[in-house]
């Protein structure tokens, strides 16, 4: 990830987020994700709350994660966020979280549209917030 505008957060383990296993749940790791992506936004100089604010939400359009090594309670947990595609309509992110020997646990991306508070409707990103699709697309993976 040379010269790709990248956010790191450190994850806060506790030992309410393991299973019987001792790990890590799996489904804490999309938490993760949205520490890792607000993360990105806010190192931007932007937040969801202004986009609430003016009248729009950001959901979850496409979730995909992949494990490849179990956190345990205990562990140092980073997740990295960057931009991966941005075409005016969607946003991916992408992520990986490492855990405190810099191996990586999981890999993933998320897809985000942007609706019209009051019904929901899609919205196009690079007319509602121009300014932010502008920092993404300079930003995005290349």
């Amino acid at each position: 990830m040379e010269n790709l505008f990248t956010s790191t957060r450190e994850i806060q383990l506790y030992y309410a987020d393991t299973d019987m296993m001792g790990v890590i749940y799996h489904a804490n790791y999309l938490k993760f994700f949205e520490l890792g992506r607000t993360g990105l936004i806010e190192d931007l100089g932007y937040n969801y709350l202004s986009m609430e604010e003016a009248g729009f939400y950001s959901p979850v359009y496409d979730i995909q994660i992949t494990y490849k090594k179990p956190l345990r309670y205990g562990d140092k947990g980073f997740v990295k966020t960057w931009v991966e595609l941005n075409d005016g309509i969607k946003s991916v992110y992408g992520y990986t979280i490492l855990n405190g020997d810099d191996e990586i646990c999981a890999e993933g991306k998320s897809t985000h549209i942007i609706v019209k508070k009051e019904n929901f409707r899609p919205t196009s990103f690079k007319k509602a917030f121009p300014e932010w699709y502008l920092k993404y697309e300079e930003i995005k993976k290349k």
